[in-house]
């Protein structure tokens, strides 16, 4: 008796099991004129499109902004905004920014006071290697 392979495509449950991109859209401000803008303009120009390319799910608006500096704006699925200020930067600079609003999640920066953090507390406190019998000092 022949072996048959069972088809079988993976259903989404309601974002269970599913990787849900948290950037839905990035605006892109440059100027024309501005020697500030060089590198946006640069970045437009050549890596742009490949980049929303490889980004199908993330919607790109790329509009003029005369006389301001360069800017780089992600919108989050949970209505946060991040802007990120890219004058003077060159295009892999700003490709570089790019890809870390795409990676944000939209959320503020929380401070972490400790290294490691848990949701159960330990009773017996950090190891050392110099507890026990083991190891003479």
């Amino acid at each position: 008796m022949a072996i048959k392979a069972v088809e079988a495509i993976s259903v989404g449950r309601n974002g269970i099991g599913a990787f849900i991109m948290q950037c839905k859209k990035m605006d892109v401000h440059y100027c024309n004129q501005s020697g500030s803008s060089r590198g946006m303009n640069a970045f437009i120009k050549s890596q742009l499109a490949k980049f929303a390319a490889s980004n199908p799910q993330i919607e790109f608006a790329v509009s003029p902004r005369p006389r301001k500096h360069p800017v780089l704006i992600g919108h989050y699925i949970n209505g946060s905004e991040r802007a990120i200020c890219v004058r003077n930067l060159d295009s892999l600079q700003i490709l570089k920014k790019a890809e870390l609003l795409r990676d944000a999640s939209g959320e503020k920066n929380k401070r972490v006071n400790k290294a490691v953090s848990s949701i159960n507390e330990s009773v017996r406190g950090v190891w050392s290697p110099y507890h026990g019998r083991g190891m003479p000092v």
